[in-house]
């Protein structure tokens, strides 16, 4: 089943500074850095369960995959996917989302 992906608005903003950062030593490192974001979450609305569960969230509808050195999460929710955050690896996922209330 193919299911719609939606970013949310935190997720839209990690993506964005996570360029940004990128982009002060390669524009177009950053820029394909990007296009590799983008197409990894489109290629879940079809292969959505393919993610692990979040280890530090233990929730099955909250899931992951990893862009590089990058955390993409997201959770399931019907025919929905949503887009949760875009966290580097070594930051503690768990203390962000507290934080931020995600």
């Amino acid at each position: 089943m193919d299911r719609r992906v939606i970013w949310t608005e935190a997720a839209s903003r990690d993506l964005e500074q996570v360029v940004r950062y990128i982009a002060k030593d390669s524009a177009q490192y950053a820029k394909s850095f990007a296009r590799e974001v983008r197409e990894a979450s489109r290629s879940l609305s079809r292969f959505s369960e393919r993610g692990r569960i979040v280890p530090e969230l233990g929730q099955p509808d909250v899931r992951e995959i990893f862009v590089r050195s990058y955390r993409l999460v997201y959770s399931l929710s019907g025919e929905i996917l949503y887009i949760l955050g875009l966290i580097h690896g070594a930051r503690e996922l768990g203390a962000i989302w507290e934080r931020e209330k995600r």
